[in-house]
């Protein structure tokens, strides 16, 4: 076993000695009927405690010290209450809640959530998990004004600093989001979950998100960077855990239906079923989208199915179960070359293109509590999924399509299941309070991998047709079985009532096999074989390895936290780097593993309803990062040597040590209780989000790189604009600017000269304006909106493989609207 980077970590911890009288402060929520609320959370503000009411509507804080708290109460279809609690000793309060009333204006609802926003922000310990001196954010989807129905990534995480997007135009089928250097694809970089457990195709082996749920159906979406990559993997990019809408506890049945409509025939149906019977919950959707792109040769539709039914054991325990069907086909009019995208942006020569993704969830959930300080959580999940990219792919972009030659068809088959269980206590410690994490996880996974000819038709046909082609020149079929088992550890250090630390560890055990061969076929001028033989290529990397993480908060006062947080990192090489034959790059056959470290240091707090603001700095070390660079393309030829094509590729590998370094800040200022205080009805906000990042190539052993700017990081990336409303009239209007980008390690620049391949290059900066509107009648909703209001063109990746390779061009001017009936 051995320990990256900063083995000799140490943790010291200087705990105090002092003590202060402690308390029990108990009590029950009601509604004005006096009738028990379970569910509620009560919320002591200074201690950033949180606990959740009992279905007699009880709960329970032990070990309160002397003082005055503001105490927050929160349930659904209530009114948050806060209320001031003295406790000098023993203290039992009755807490009664007042129903929202539909008559509420959606700016006094919008306004209630918020409140809830803030709290969640507060948290120290959430359920089985830790996320004290992290640098974490919340996306409450119930507080945005955006387009939804189509997943727009931009509006949804417009308030997520220093997020990187790429932009497909498929409706949001696929999320595709990094920062601070890392690449966007299929947000690989992240450990992506819904309700806390993994939904990506392989956690570690190819770790790529086929499938991304409808923020229609969301709650909220977390993300969660730094140190809490101890608790939900060993990457960099950290934690976006979607979390699904809850059953409505107080309806046995309740309806929600939303039907849009929007540019180049974009049609969406959401329907959902949710509610509550005695110990039995559910929430359920059926999600369906179609549409064409501004692009001819585009085309696609999906259909989504949830399904989350809980049962109440008894008083301290819970059974969920959920599953998830999601399948869709979309038709690729694949990339373009520079000069193409420079002429007419909505060009395609690709009309044989075809992507088709089959995603098969299922979860197993128990949760314990064992007394009223410790939790226990067990979660069961699995995956079932297939992913079939069919086309014509060359390193020419500019090359039409030969109906005549065959078609690439890759063929992916993801099976896996894991098992994590978590264990919470609080505990005293010199006392004072401490809580405790320790959990584990067992993931394993059995995928393979096919690559070879399709036919030469133009219909979404997924069979191989090697015996038609038997020359066809990219050819192989490999399994890979991987195995990973992780403990980890978190505890919080409460080293006095305002500053805490929390360490924290990982131990991770990976196991990455290929076992397949692939085809070394070589054709003279005429398309004849001069050599076609199988080469097997048997791999097995085994590791294990230690990381190590400490977190930081300081409470300036019950609105103000400075926190900062340190981890290692890691991230294994996948499967896809191993072995995939792409006419586009070459992967280096020594490829390796890449580790480094993460640390943040920043402030964040309220100042009342006037304004909310987190401001931080960081640090992004990486080591043996893997990325591109250009070269003539290699091969071995027919007497086993290895020469020069004459093309150039990108080339894939370890390319050497990068730092990523600075400044991301957000701002959300109420000018409504700035400059309009006596208006209950009014809502305005300004919000800015602002990254400034700065990187660099440290060392390399490849040509033209050191001292290079790392690619995928626009050195200014600024979200920013307005949310308004008055009555129920919402909307919400946004400006997105990122800067230039390079897209490869040698910082090669974009050549608008040229015409044939279009993967070299930067992307040059861009901005978007984005307005949406929504109207609340009763138990009808209407939502409109224009995203791109200024119909810029512009592209926001260079793809190497599907749906390029080439420039893919983001959509010009989109119009949509939505109408919601919730009964």
């Amino acid at each position: 076993m051995k320990s990256r980077g900063f083995r000799n970590f140490i943790f010291l911890v200087f705990l105090g000695t002092s003590a202060w009288g402690q308390h029990n402060f108990t009590g029950v929520v009601t509604d004005v009927e006096a009738n028990p609320i379970d569910l509620a959370e009560v919320y002591i503000s200074e201690l950033q405690l949180l606990e959740t009411t009992s279905e007699n509507g009880n709960f329970y804080f032990s070990d309160v010290p002397s003082g005055t708290y503001k105490v927050v109460v929160f349930a659904f279809g209530h009114r948050v209450k806060e209320q001031t609690v003295d406790v000098q000793g023993d203290v039992n309060k009755a807490l009664s809640l007042q129903p929202l009333g539909e008559q509420l204006s959606e700016v006094v609802l919008t306004k209630e959530r918020e409140k809830v926003f803030a709290l969640q922000q507060l948290k120290k310990v959430e359920g089985t998990a830790i996320f004290a001196g992290k640098k974490s954010e919340v996306v409450l989807i119930e507080n945005l004004t955006g387009n939804l129905a189509a997943n727009n990534a931009r509006q949804i995480y417009g308030q997520v600093v220093g997020l990187n997007i790429y932009e497909n135009g498929d409706a949001g089928l696929q999320l595709n989001i990094g920062g601070r250097g890392l690449d966007p694809n299929r947000t690989a970089n992240f450990n992506v979950r819904q309700n806390g457990y993994d939904i990506s195709a392989d956690a570690l082996g190819y770790p790529e998100s086929y499938y991304t749920p409808p923020a229609e159906a969301l709650s909220e979406i977390q993300v969660v960077r730094g140190a809490a990559s101890l608790q939900y993997g060993p990457q960099f990019g950290g934690l976006v855990n979607f979390k699904f809408k809850r059953p409505n506890p107080s309806k046995k049945l309740e309806l929600v239906s939303r039907q849009t409509v929007g540019s180049y025939d974009l049609f969406t149906s959401f329907n959902s079923l949710s509610g509550t019977l005695g110990d039995f919950s559910y929430y359920t959707y059926f999600n369906y989208k179609e549409g064409n792109g501004f692009r001819p040769n585009t085309n696609f539709n999906s259909r989504n199915f949830f399904g989350h039914f809980g049962y109440q054991l008894s008083d301290k325990t819970k059974l969920t179960f959920e599953t998830t069907f999601f399948n869709y086909l979309t038709k690729q009019p694949g990339g373009l070359t520079d000069v193409q995208f420079l002429e007419d942006p909505s060009f395609s020569n690709r009309d044989r293109n075809w992507f088709n993704v089959d995603w098969k969830l299922f979860s197993l959930k128990l949760d314990h509590q064992f007394s009223a300080k410790t939790d226990f959580s067990l979660n069961l999940f699995t995956l079932d999924a297939t992913r079939n990219a069919l086309g014509f792919r060359t390193n020419r972009v500019s090359q039409s399509d030969d109906p005549n030659e065959p078609r690439e068809l890759l063929q992916d088959n993801f099976q896996n299941w894991g098992a994590e269980g978590r264990l919470l206590t609080r505990y005293k410690l010199k006392e004072k309070d401490a809580v405790l994490l320790l959990g584990a996880k067992y993931y394993q996974s059995d995928n393979d991998q096919r690559q070879g000819p399709g036919n030469n038709l133009d219909t979404p046909e997924f069979e191989f047709a090697a015996e038609e082609f038997p020359n066809y020149e990219r050819q192989s079929q490999f399994n890979f079985p991987n195995l990973n088992l992780a403990v980890f550890g978190e505890n919080i250090f409460n080293l006095s009532s305002k500053f805490s630390l929390t360490p924290g560890f990982r131990f991770e055990y990976i196991k990455t096999e290929s076992e397949g061969s692939f085809r070394n076929i070589v054709l003279d001028l005429a398309g004849n074989p001069l050599l076609n033989e199988e080469i097997p290529d048997n791999r097995t990397f085994e590791r294990s390895f230690l990381l190590l993480g400490l977190g930081a908060s300081y409470k300036l006062n019950g609105n103000t936290e400075l926190y900062a947080n340190f981890s290692q990192n890691y991230r294994s090489v996948t499967f896809n780097d191993i072995r995939v034959v792409n006419p586009s790059f070459q992967v280096d056959e020594n490829i390796s593993d890449e580790d480094g470290f993460t640390a943040d240091i920043g402030a964040r707090g309220r100042i009342g309803q006037l304004l909310n603001y987190d401001v931080s700095a960081f640090g992004l070390l990486y080591d043996d990062r893997l990325g591109e660079v250009l070269r003539n393309e290699t091969r071995v030829n027919a007497q086993g040597d290895l020469v020069e094509t004459g093309r150039i590729v990108r080339f894939r590998g370890n390319i050497g040590t990068a730092f990523m370094y600075g400044l991301e800040g957000f701002a959300d200022l109420s000018l409504k209780e700035l400059l309009f205080t006596a208006h209950e009805k009014l809502r305005l906000n300004y919000f800015a989000n602002l990254a400034l990042t700065n990187s660099e190539y440290l060392s390399s052993d490849e040509n033209n790189v050191e001292g290079n700017e790392v690619e995928f990081i626009p050195k200014v990336n600024l979200k920013t604009g307005l949310s308004f409303g008055y009555g129920n009239l919402l909307g919400s209007l946004q400006y997105t600017y990122l800067s230039e980008q390079f897209t490869d390690a040698t910082n090669a620049p974009q050549d608008v000269n040229d015409n044939q391949r279009g993967i070299e290059g930067t992307i040059p900066a861009y901005d978007i304006m984005d307005v949406s509107l929504s109207y609340t009648f009763k138990k009808f909703r209407l939502e409109a909106g224009i995203n791109n209001v200024l119909d810029n063109s512009y592209f926001t990746r260079r793809a190497t493989g599907y749906p390029g390779p080439g420039i893919i061009p983001a959509e010009p001017r989109t119009f949509y609207t939505t109408l919601q009936i919730k009964l």
